[in-house]
């Protein structure tokens, strides 16, 4: 099966898109099933020394039991669900990489959100490549680059869609997943890594 597959050609950086990854009845049968399925958790997250619920729920699943670390949480890895590998295997035979870990997201209502942040973890590796699947509501995506802030980047991740950054792409760019005030229903959001 040949997928559309869309280059975004943004400096000092290898980011591609593919907005119908799924098909759309693969992408509800997906949806579905991982907002049940899931054991989803909301963690506290201190911003200069405030401390607040974090404005999604997460997960965080892997194939081996190695945690994952970022703005001062630390979270500790379940098993891969059937649906999780499924969806790691579809990605993999796409983008030939083999992914041990995925970083879960459930954002209920336009107000969950994720700031401006780069996956730049030192247990990424220095060429992190992550591979990012959007089920339900279609939420736009931020990207500006580090070094040059005026250079920006809008994109609306669609229900089923893949989105893939590699190379130097956490190096030079942050990217968000900002709050809406449009009344949007639920997005599952999976991130794809490798901590091995």
């Amino acid at each position: 099966m040949i997928r559309e597959v869309i280059d975004l050609y943004m400096k000092d950086a290898e980011v591609c898109y593919y907005p119908h990854f799924f098909s759309a009845n693969e992408a509800d049968y997906y949806f579905k099933k991982l907002l049940n399925t899931i054991d989803w958790q909301q963690d506290t997250i201190t911003v200069f020394g405030k401390t607040y619920l974090q404005p999604r729920l997460t997960a965080l699943h892997a194939n081996n039991k190695n945690p994952y670390s970022y703005s001062n949480i630390t979270m500790h890895p379940k098993t891969f669900t059937k649906e999780l590998t499924d969806i790691k295997s579809a990605i993999e035979n796409e983008v030939k990489a083999n992914f041990t870990t995925c970083l879960a997201n459930l954002y209920r209502n336009g107000q969950d959100s994720n700031g401006w942040h780069a996956d730049d973890e030192k247990e990424l590796g220095k060429k992190p490549v992550i591979a990012s699947v959007t089920f339900g509501s279609e939420r736009i995506f931020h990207f500006k680059h580090k070094q040059d802030p005026s250079h920006k980047v809008k994109l609306v991740l669609k229900h089923g869609s893949l989105l893939l950054m590699k190379g130097d792409t956490q190096k030079h760019w942050l990217h968000q997943l900002p709050k809406t005030k449009k009344d949007i229903g639920e997005r599952i959001n999976l991130t794809f890594r490798i901590i091995a």
